[in-house]
């Protein structure tokens, strides 16, 4: 536990303040003072604290608020919270914890009580910054490995091409050089997507979006799966608009998601079976949001996703057990929602009847 810790006090009495401040002075701690709800969140804003004690009564905006407003903000839920309160019923305990509360300490506040309670949550924030640290490091880690490995496996994408345009090899030949650079793209695309995830979480993609046609996008997606469709002798099906309209997608982002869906639908459709994409476009109800939008689906008559896990499929690294002995493993799919919802849309599947998922962007 950090001696340097700063803690936030909140109340709205001076002298209240001025109690709590010389039980905690001796500890080493730094101050910082609030006297209503809202100074107290704009000074997180400014400057996160490592704990909060915080009043309950106060006038303006009550304790239980300000904790529930912290508490919901994925920014500042980890802070420990101390409810400094005169209520003692059941109730008032009740409505703390429900509030998003770490502990609680009753006035009037005894000082060996509050220094040890205060020194208990600092604990777990501790762990809780060692643990986040840690991971930070392990993800910078690994995403330092999977940019350099592009460098090679460009060149083996590369080499297997070369290879093949020579026309040299026989056909068994040339049938393994052609799976060495089908996977090597494949491994690509997966590597591609982990970098894309993480500059999405660190804030750091930037979203263009021009108007661009969604039919030329989704025709082209097609074409470039046909190969894989065609071995497996799946047939595509378009349920697409007479006219085009332009929309504002982030073009390369969004052809990404799409080779996702399709590589998904192909994967886990059976021989001999069909896999639809259907375009509807809908006029925004925003009126600073003139350029249509639209609703893309994606069909599959593949062994189809369990009601309970059609949420989790999208999140990062979840592994989905399915109708089969196969799992599906969902950073495909995390980035899939993480550019829906880049561009203020959303993804998300049903079953498709009789058999089948159905994948649904709404944008």
């Amino acid at each position: 536990m950090k001696r340097n810790s700063t803690i936030l006090i909140v109340d709205d009495e001076s002298v209240a303040r001025d109690v709590l401040e010389g039980f905690l002075f001796r500890e080493g701690y730094k101050l910082t003072f609030a006297s209503n709800g809202p100074e107290a969140l704009a000074l997180v804003e400014k400057s996160p604290p490592d704990t909060i004690l915080l009043d309950v009564m106060m006038p303006e905006m009550d304790g239980y608020e300000v904790c529930r407003r912290l508490k919901s903000d994925g920014r500042w839920r980890h802070i420990p919270i101390i409810l400094v309160t005169a209520l003692g019923s059941k109730d008032d305990l009740v409505r703390g914890l429900d509030a998003g509360a770490d502990d609680f300490l009753n006035k009037p506040v005894n000082d060996l009580e509050l220094r040890a309670r205060v020194r208990s949550v600092l604990r777990i924030k501790q762990q809780y910054d060692d643990l986040q640290a840690a991971l930070h490091m392990r993800e910078d880690l690994a995403y330092m490995i999977v940019h350099d490995m592009r460098t090679p496996l460009s060149a083996i994408i590369g080499y297997s091409d070369l290879l093949l345009m020579q026309n040299e090899l026989a056909s068994k030949q040339a049938e393994t050089v052609n799976k060495i650079g089908t996977q090597a793209r494949r491994l690509n695309s997966f590597m591609n997507d982990m970098l894309m995830v993480a500059k999405m979480e660190a804030e750091q993609l930037i979203v263009n979006r021009p108007p661009v046609d969604m039919i030329q996008i989704i025709q082209q997606a097609v074409e470039g799966h046909e190969v894989m469709a065609h071995s497996k002798g799946i047939e595509f099906i378009l349920d697409l608009p007479a006219e085009s309209h332009k929309v504002s997608v982030d073009q390369n982002l969004f052809q990404r998601l799409l080779d996702n869906l399709i590589s998904n639908a192909l994967k886990y459709s059976p021989p001999k079976s069909t896999v639809t994409l259907s375009l509807e476009y809908f006029q925004a109800t925003n009126p600073n949001t003139p350029a249509p939008q639209f609703q893309l689906k994606v069909f599959d008559q593949g062994i189809g996703i369990a009601a309970e896990d059609r949420e989790r499929i999208f999140d990062k690294y979840a592994i989905a057990a399915l109708k089969q002995k196969g799992a599906q493993v969902g950073l495909g799919l995390a980035y899939c929602r993480m550019v829906a919802n880049a561009h203020q849309g959303r993804i998300y599947v049903e079953a498709n009847e009789p058999v089948g998922s159905v994948f649904i962007v709404e944008i």
